[in-house]
């Protein structure tokens, strides 16, 4: 049956953290890391907690604490007090603001093809309760019919609920919608357990001895649709 609704996650997908904003706090700690290193670090630590994701149960929360620890220290940042503080520093603008602030260009490109579609768009992300403050001021929440945040809801990816309260939300049928995220344990699974077509926007190329159906890019996305 035709895709007619498309969620998609939000952090990994559509915002992407901001590392300079975290380069500078390192900074005014003392901890002289670039954005290149941290931006370069990223992809393995991110992999390395999809991957204990799918093998024990764990909380956005608790996989947000770890990712930040895990990316400094694979950028050759040491654990130290000085790290310990700049950490409580970003944790403290993500929890206010959300450090997931980055937009590229070509997510605007993808949205607003999506949209002349005539898609019904859905954000579905694991999150802290900020993400729809965060997409509105970064002027992504105008392409979304329904924007849902786990902390708010109550509920997170995987747990299919997550997923079905989205559908009775956006007006949406799990035989026609697809979901696009970048953690297969977390993304995939999920979509899967709720019935929902899943797409893995794999970036990287980290993924390739999964069983998903993989993209590079949202432009990649939109080429499908293009040809159907």
């Amino acid at each position: 049956m035709p895709i007619r609704t498309v969620l998609l996650d939000a952090g990994g997908v559509l915002v992407f953290p901001n590392w300079d904003r975290v380069s500078r706090v390192c900074q005014a700690h003392g901890i002289p890391v670039s954005p290149a290193a941290l931006r370069q670090a990223e992809p393995r630590i991110k992999f390395a907690i999809d991957q204990a994701a799918g093998q024990a149960a764990s909380s956005d929360a608790a996989r947000f604490i770890d990712y930040l620890g895990g990316v400094l220290h694979e950028a050759g940042v040491p654990a130290s007090p000085e790290r310990d503080a700049a950490l409580a520093d970003v944790r403290a603008y993500h929890a206010a603001e959300n450090v997931w602030e980055f937009v590229p260009p070509d997510v605007f490109v993808a949205l607003d093809r999506l949209k002349a579609i005539g898609l019904t768009l859905a954000v579905a992300s694991n999150a802290n309760g900020t993400i729809h403050r965060c997409l509105d001021r970064v002027g992504l929440a105008p392409y979304f019919d329904v924007i849902c945040d786990s902390f708010v809801e109550g509920v997170e990816k995987p747990d299919p609920r997550f997923f079905q309260l989205i559908l009775e939300r956006s007006g949406g049928d799990a035989d026609t919608t697809l979901h696009v995220g970048d953690l297969y344990h977390v993304d995939v699974i999920g979509a899967r357990r709720a019935g929902l077509r899943a797409l893995l926007l794999d970036q990287h190329d980290m993924y390739g001895a999964f069983d998903a159906d993989r993209i590079r890019s949202l432009a990649e996305l939109v080429e499908r649709f293009d040809h159907t």
